[in-house]
């Protein structure tokens, strides 16, 4: 193949890990879940926050693209069963933050603050910031399909597939990275009691969104008896 059957074939692996993961790992949707459970954080904190997700969020998609097909296939799991286990933390999740009191006083932002060191920070923004509130198994689900559907007959062909399927993963990295780093200018305009009421909505929404994952993971175990 000549450079510009490869550049085409990188294209169109770009094009369609995007469209594949990307509407289902929605960085605008879970913007609140960040701005709730950051609230009373400095912003250099906050930002520190929100590159590291978008930094984990490339990795897992990456991971899931390149090698999760095989990885399931040694442990011997199956997509449903991730489905599943995945869905039953976001709905938990969810849960947790319907009943979070969104007001709290100087001296608990402080020692919330206070409480997130570099160190701490790369603990919060894998779990569970990262997985499964952004990267959530639908989202992995979606990778591993994409990454099975890039192998091809010709190693160059797949080598350009899956640069594009990088490169897309990158640009949904810096998209999480830029939508959580302004997600609390974005919502502002709301105020307070309209950002509360907000983001109960859609820790309510999130929960259906876990209990949907669940049901859909449970529909195909329940198939395969």
């Amino acid at each position: 193949m000549d450079w510009l059957a490869l550049l085409l074939a990188a294209g169109k692996s770009l094009l369609f890990a995007l469209a594949a993961v990307l509407p289902i790992l929605n960085p605008p949707a879970s913007a609140p879940v960040f701005v709730t459970l950051t609230r009373g954080l400095e912003g250099t904190t906050r930002e520190l926050l929100a590159r590291r997700i978008g930094q984990y969020v490339f990795f897992m998609l990456a991971g899931a693209m390149l090698v999760g097909s095989y990885v399931l296939d040694f442990f011997g799991i199956s997509l449903p069963i991730v489905r599943v286990a995945g869905g039953l933390i976001v709905a938990s999740t969810a849960w947790r933050m319907l009943h979070t009191q969104h007001t709290s006083s100087d001296d608990d932002k402080l020692q919330m603050a206070q409480s997130l060191s570099d160190d701490n920070v790369r603990i919060h923004a894998f779990y569970p910031m990262t997985f499964p509130l952004t990267c959530g198994p639908g989202s992995i689900a979606a990778a591993i399909t994409v990454g099975a559907a890039l192998h091809s007959r010709r190693v160059t062909e797949s080598l350009a597939n899956f640069a594009g399927a990088l490169a897309a993963a990158a640009l949904i990295g810096l998209g999480v990275f830029l939508t959580f780093r302004y997600a609390g200018r974005l919502l502002r305009p709301l105020g307070e009691v309209g950002l509360v009421v907000f983001l109960r909505l859609m820790a309510f929404i999130l929960l259906c969104v876990g209990v949907q994952i669940v049901w859909n993971g449970a529909q195909e175990l329940l198939r395969g008896l």
